[in-house]
Formats: C-alpha cells, sequence, structure tokens
C-alpha cells in the first residue's frame, strides 16, 4: 500500500518558516535604538524611552521566536521567502508603529500603522503634518523607508529574480552574483543551484555594504553643504530609498549643490548596472550601454523641454522673458523634479516652485503621474512600471510597425531586439496590463471610500508606484492623507503593498501549483 506524505499548505509554511521575517524584526528593533539615542539627546526624554524600551521588549519576544523556529525548515525555501516579503510590508509595520503610538498624542492605531506601511513600502506618504512630528520621529520615518528600500535590493536579487518576477522577466539574464561563466544556461543553472538561504545571505553580504555607504557618503556631503546632521541624514536615506521622506523642510535647506549631488544618487536608481556590473549575461561595464540609462536619458530629457517650454511660453504670455537667472532655474528645476518622479522618489526642487511664478502656470499633474507611472529600474529600490519594461513594449511596437510597412520582410532576432528575451515581451505587456487593472480596481475601492474620481486616480497611482509626495501634492500637502476615511487608508495601504511587491509577485503566491512541493 502506497504512502502519500501530506503536503504542507500556505498556513503551515506561513507558520514554520518565519525566520526571514522574523530577522527582518529584529533588525527593524534594532534600529529603534537610533531615534532613542537622537531624542536623549535632543532632550526628548519621552520619545527615548518610548523607543528604547519598545525596541527592547520586541527584539527579546523576537530572539524567542527565532530560537523556537531555528530548527524548522520550509520544504520550499524560494517560496517561504516570497511569503516573509508579504509579511514584512503588512506585519512589520505593527512593530514599527508601537513606539509612535507612546508618543503622539491623539491618533489611532490605524493611522501610525499605515504611515509605517507607507514608510516601509518605500512609499513616503505621509498621515501627520511635519510640525506633529519631532525630528526623532522624522528620522525614524526615514529609517524604515532605508530598511524597506535595503530589503528590495537584497530581495530582488535573491529572492525575486530566481522567480523572473520584478522585472527579470525582461532582464539578460538571471543575478548571480559571481564573476565568470558565460550564456543564459550557465548563468541560470549555477544560480539556481545556490541554496536559497546562501542567496539571501550572499546578497546581503554584497550589497548592503554599498547601500549603506552610499548612504553615508551622501549624508556627508548634505552636511558639508551646510544642512542640519538630522535633516541630512534624513535626506540621505531617503534618497537611496526613494522615499521622498523629509522632515517638513523639502529642498529648501539643501540649496543647489545638495540637489546636484541628490540627483547624481538618484541614478543608483535608474538601472541596476550603477551599483553591480555581474548582473546580465553579457555584464556589460558601461553605462552608456545601458538601455535603462538610454530609455531614462530620452524622457528625462523629453519632459524637461516641453517643461520649459511650457513654462517659458507662459513667461512670454506675461512679459517676464528678460530674467535670465529664472529661466535658468526653470531648466533645472523641470530636471531635477521630472528624475526624482520618474524615480519614485517625489522630491521637488526648489526652481520648482520659482519656474511657476515665473511663468504663472500651475504644477503639471498629470505629468508627473506619468512619469511615475514609469518608474526606475529594474532590482532597484523605484516602483511604478519599470524602464527595462517600457523599453520591451518599445522595441516590440517598433518591430510591429516594421512589418506592417514590410509585411513581407523576415524579422530577425538581432540589435536591440535580440536582447529581449524569450517571452519577455509577452511578460512585459502582462504585467503593463494588470498595472493598469490595478489602478482601475484601487480607483473604485477609493470611489466606494469617498474620494472623487480624480483623486481617487491619482491616489491610486501614487500607492501603486510607491510615489507618496505625489498624492500630498494631489491631496494637498503632507498630512493630507489622513483626510481619507478608514477605508480608503486600509485601500490606500493595500495599494503601497502591491505596488511594492508586483501583482505578479502576488499572483504567484496565490497559484496552487506554487504550494506543491
Amino acid at each position: 500500500m502506497l504512502r502519500t506524505r501530506a503536503r504542507p499548505g500556505p498556513l503551515g509554511v506561513l507558520g514554520r518558516q518565519v525566520s526571514l521575517a522574523v530577522l527582518m524584526g529584529m533588525g527593524l528593533c534594532v534600529s529603534m535604538y537610533g531615534p532613542a539615542l537622537h531624542a536623549e539627546i535632543a532632550g526628548e526624554h519621552p520619545t527615548a524611552r518610548a523607543f528604547f524600551y519598545s525596541g527592547t521588549l520586541l527584539l527579546a519576544l523576537l530572539a524567542a521566536i527565532a530560537v523556537a523556529s531555528a530548527r524548522h525548515r520550509s520544504s520550499n525555501v524560494s517560496r517561504s521567502h516570497l511569503v516573509a516579503l508579504l509579511i514584512a510590508f503588512t506585519l512589520l509595520p505593527v512593530l514599527a508603529a508601537i513606539p509612535l503610538a507612546q508618543v503622539v498624542v491623539d491618533t489611532r492605531f490605524l493611522n501610525l500603522y499605515v504611515e509605517m506601511v507607507s514608510a516601509a513600502t518605500t512609499t513616503g506618504g505621509s498621515l501627520y503634518a511635519p510640525t506633529r512630528l519631532n525630528d526623532s520621529m522624522h528620522l525614524w520615518r526615514a529609517i524604515v523607508a532605508w530598511e524597506g528600500g535595503l530589503v528590495i535590493w537584497v530581495a530582488a536579487i535573491a529572492i525575486l529574480a530566481p522567480l523572473n518576477l520584478g522585472g527579470f522577466e525582461v532582464a539578460e539574464g538571471n543575478i548571480t552574483l559571481r564573476h565568470g561563466g558565460a550564456g543564459p544556461n550557465a548563468i541560470r543553472v549555477r544560480d539556481r543551484s545556490i541554496d536559497p538561504e546562501a542567496r539571501v545571505w550572499r546578497a546581503l553580504g554584497t550589497l548592503g555594504p554599498i547601500y549603506i555607504g552610499l548612504t553615508l557618503l551622501l549624508w556627508a556631503i548634505l552636511v558639508t553643504l551646510g544642512e542640519r546632521s538630522v535633516t541630512a541624514l534624513i535626506h540621505a536615506m531617503s534618497t537611496m530609498a526613494t522615499s521622498g521622506i523629509t522632515d517638513g523642510t523639502g529642498m529648501t535647506t539643501v540649496g543647489f549643490g545638495g540637489e546636484v549631488v541628490i540627483a547624481l544618487f538618484l541614478v543608483f536608481a535608474l538601472s541596476r548596472q550603477t551599483f553591480s556590473t555581474d548582473m546580465n549575461r553579457e555584464r556589460s561595464r558601461h553605462l552608456a550601454n545601458d538601455r535603462e540609462i538610454w530609455t531614462a536619458g530620452l524622457v528625462i530629457a523629453a519632459v524637461t523641454v516641453i517643461l520649459f517650454a511650457r513654462h517659458w511660453v507662459g513667461a512670454f504670455e506675461i512679459g517676464d522673458l528678460s530674467d535670465t537667472e529664472a529661466a535658468l532655474g526653470a531648466l533645472w528645476g523641470s530636471a531635477f523634479t521630472a528624475l526624482s518622479f520618474l524615480t519614485t522618489t517625489g522630491f521637488e526642487s526648489v526652481h520648482w516652485d520659482a519656474a511657476q511664478d515665473w511663468s504663472g502656470l500651475d504644477a503639471p499633474t498629470v505629468l508627473l503621474l506619468g512619469l511615475a507611472i514609469f518608474g526606475g529600474g529594474v532590482a532597484t529600490t523605484a516602483g511604478g512600471v519599470k524602464l527595462l519594461r517600457i523599453y520591451t513594449l518599445y522595441e516590440h511596437g517598433r518591430r510591429e510597425m516594421n512589418l506592417l510597412v514590410h509585411p513581407s520582410a523576415v524579422a530577425g532576432m538581432s540589435g536591440a531586439f535580440g536582447r529581449i528575451p524569450k517571452g519577455g515581451t509577452e511578460g512585459a505587456w502582462v504585467f503593463f496590463m494588470l498595472f493598469a487593472t490595478s489602478v482601475a480596481v484601487v480607483t473604485l475601492a477609493l470611489t466606494a471610500a469617498g474620494l472623487d474620481f480624480g483623486a481617487a486616480v491619482a491616489l491610486g497611482v501614487a500607492c501603486l508606484t510607491t510615489t507618496g509626495p505625489l498624492a500630498e501634492i494631489v491631496l494637498g500637502g503632507q498630512g493630507a492623507l489622513n483626510s481619507l476615511g478608514d477605508g480608503g487608508k486600509l485601500v490606500a495601504a493595500a495599494a503601497m503593498v502591491v505596488g511594492r511587491l508586483e501583482a505578479l509577485a502576488l499572483i504567484a503566491l496565490l497559484n496552487p501549483d506554487f504550494w506543491r512541493d
């Protein structure tokens, strides 16, 4: 008589394989000592106690859970890691909100939870006016978003890439953290032969020092340029995580030099090759040949020209073309803001408002929405559809147009189109349709929660592209998200998680075949 081994269901796997989520939670708890120390130095003793006690008690609790679950191992580690990512962006914000609940008065825990979901998913939108939170609380928001960005960096390489998710369905080959080898098969076989646990630790060991080093370097530069230390640290972490979180000062304290430096560091959100040269089968070491960089450059240049022309026409109509300084400020403000929203960061240049004052025109919100939908690079902290998918769809459309003009031509696989892997075009198109469907569903849910249609569309796009400052622009400034009802806040939080993990990853979790051993 044959005996069959019972396969564990999703709840069984979730119960047994929580080590990765627990480790991320322990890292979050250790980070609470940072705001505690800052608050103690600043004389904010209640805030310091809240962070210190919360971090200590939660760290002890998670350590006990880690010890209890250390001997358990899932039959499918890659699957459990994907589940752990979902846990990280849905349950860990509960832990992150606990110290804030003790010091932010006259608020509900739901608001704090949504605030922390926004930070953890690197969305960055806030439910509180800047003056309602002290520096330590703003620092905590930036730290949670910064750690969320690191999780995405590591997860993209160690978890999503082997599953062909997160934009890697259109990449030229799965990521490998070793040098050498040739051809897609060699890369794929070697990468899959690595134990999933080892892959996570190897990715963390490779990318963690880069991520931390770049953040510290940007912080030091901003402090050198005259920014207050805590404000510079918040801006540095927000830039690397593309969260757009500030302490309410925006870019007013950065200055032109600081904006230039931040723009240089935002390039790391445009292409995975800016921080690693061993990420595709060709291992191109020249950013000039990178498709994502080229696509981003063309998009930013086109938007900058359009915005500058728009402002120039406005200035011409009011007879203010003689102000050369304002014209140059408008040009830079358009370029910086376009780069910022393309990377789904959402910083606005100080010259952005000056450009509007120069021309007398309002901000082109629809154009900013379009930039956020385009998004940044694959395996970066940026959200959106991703530049590599946009490039793939463009190349496919150009190829189809050529076939319409020359129907008898034989379309080869050489050139730019030949660099797109088999099935990449279909994968990009499927994701784009899923993204459009997600926008429609979230918009419908937000309108049912009480928002008007225009605000619902903009907020849905902002959440699904993880561009929180875009929602604040539409709804009326930082803290405007608090005007939503409870249903609207929960819908927005769910949309942020979907936008961070992407719909394809969630569909993979719902696929019954994915749960079979």
